[in-house]
């Protein structure tokens, strides 16, 4: 299994070699941050994506990315076996290919308190013949005899702001040098949202450069005193008038 976080930056449209329009969302994957590998009995991997801003992380998320980036999202996977992969790695958009089928997940966007006309798509009440007040209304919610609502009823409440899944998305087109992805068709959420990107597949990570040990020299005990030209001249009339 392969993954890597996105974010959403809008939709598109590519033009295929035999003239085709394909709509696309463009999404900016990675490079996301590895922050902790588990190989014990859950064995799960935790990466992180973006750069949060100065001091707007609570104290303990700032202190388990002491010496990494500071990462504004983090997701954890579950994996079936962590093999080489390391704390300070990271993944890119590299680790897909063009035709992979993936599945995104998002939070759709949220659309506070909504009626049942908006909210579960009710035809309403006739605009005549006496309806006056009570168009958009929900009607009848229940039988007189039970003397209560029952549990799933279609009413209005707050809409949207739900994990949303849409399956079988294909990449249509990869840019590593900007850390690209297009998706063919829409993904959920709002523009600069987080979603997770979730295919079949080998993972390829990115092996995070080791640091290079400086020899430094051990500085000489020795004490070099340079004479100054004016010093030396005089040094030699001393010894010519000694002559």
């Amino acid at each position: 299994m392969k993954f890597i976080l996105a974010k959403k930056i809008g939709m598109s449209q590519v033009f295929k070699e035999d003239g085709l329009v394909v709509p696309v969302t463009r999404v900016q994957a990675g490079p996301c941050q590895i922050t902790q590998v588990n190989d014990e009995n859950k064995k799960f991997v935790q990466i992180g994506l973006g750069e949060a801003k100065k001091d707007s992380l609570p104290k303990p998320q700032s202190g388990h990315l002491k010496d990494l980036k500071q990462s504004k999202w983090i997701k954890e996977f579950a994996v079936e076996s962590v093999g080489n992969i390391k704390r300070g790695d990271e993944i890119t958009v590299e680790t897909f290919s063009i035709g992979d089928k993936v599945n995104v997940f998002g939070e759709s966007k949220g659309k506070g308190f909504a009626g049942v006309v908006k909210r579960h798509h009710f035809a309403g009440a006739p605009a005549s013949h006496g309806h006056k007040h009570d168009l958009r209304a929900p009607g009848s919610i229940g039988a007189g005899g039970v003397q209560r609502v029952f549990k799933g009823m279609r009413m209005a409440g707050r809409m949207g702001g739900n994990q949303v899944t849409v399956k079988n998305l294909e990449i249509v087109e990869i840019h590593p040098e900007t850390d690209e992805l297009y998706i063919k068709g829409a993904v959920p959420g709002g523009r600069n949202g987080l979603i997770v990107i979730i295919g079949d597949g080998e993972l390829k990570i990115k092996t995070a450069p080791q640091p290079v040990e400086q020899n430094v020299s051990e500085p000489t005990s020795e004490l070099i005193i340079e004479e100054k030209p004016e010093e030396k001249k005089e040094e030699d009339k001393k010894e010519k008038e000694t002559i």
